[in-house]
């Protein structure tokens, strides 16, 4: 089983500290090494068939849909945009993947809260990393935020790196939420209740870009 890099650090504690178990009780260990074995999981990175095709909007994480709405006025994913949040618990893959493909153009860590990711004011109050890629039939966002249990959000790229679909891009330790933010026009292929696998679920078409007018 491949491990996100990222892990290793707590797989390594969590299977000392089931060995130290060992040396005070066998049923300490027993609980222990069932804790690594679980921590071990968390972090396990899966082989993911990426769908190719024009436009097409893969999840960026593993998980439930539970919100599709539009953006608020003034988000910087603009007017008329459309925001689809997918809740990550603890047993799903909390590896992120590029939902398109394309240059990231900015990115943002706001320090935050650590609200219950399932939360509605997850997305304005908790820690968060927020990126958005410019391709060329769109500009998509998303945001890793982080939840209840999780302290740490992993980015593993910078402004101006190009991705491509279904790449990843990062992760968020334990528990958490990823929203992502699509253009005004885009044909959402998921409804709440649905569940995805990042890179390999596509959850939505972009609109083709307007025709360039020739000039004489």
């Amino acid at each position: 089983m491949k491990i996100a890099p990222e892990g290793l650090p707590f797989i390594v504690i969590a299977i000392l500290i089931a060995a130290v178990g060992a040396y005070f009780s066998w049923r300490a260990f027993a609980v222990l090494l069932v804790l690594a074995i679980f921590v071990t999981a968390f972090f396990r990175d899966p082989f993911r068939e990426i769908p190719q095709g024009k436009g097409l909007v893969v999840s960026p994480a593993d998980g439930k849909v539970v919100l599709i709405v539009p953006t608020p006025d003034g988000h910087p994913a603009g007017k008329g945009s459309t925001q689809i949040s997918i809740f990550l618990s603890v047993f799903d893959v909390h590896i992120n993947r590029a939902p398109i493909a394309g240059r990231i153009t900015d990115v943002v860590y706001n320090k935050g809260e650590f609200l219950p990711a399932f939360d509605d004011k997850a997305s304005l109050r908790n820690e968060q990393n927020r990126a958005f890629i410019e391709g060329p039939e769109g500009r998509v966002g998303f945001t890793q935020i982080a939840g209840l249990i999780a302290r740490r959000i992993v980015f593993r790229k910078k402004a101006g790196d190009v991705v491509a679909r279904g790449e990843q891009v990062g992760l968020i330790r334990f528990g958490s939420r990823t929203d992502i933010f699509l253009p005004q026009g885009t044909t959402i292929d998921v409804k709440v209740g649905d569940r995805v696998s990042g890179g390999s679920s596509v959850i939505a078409h972009l609109p083709e870009p307007p025709a360039k007018s020739s000039t004489p």
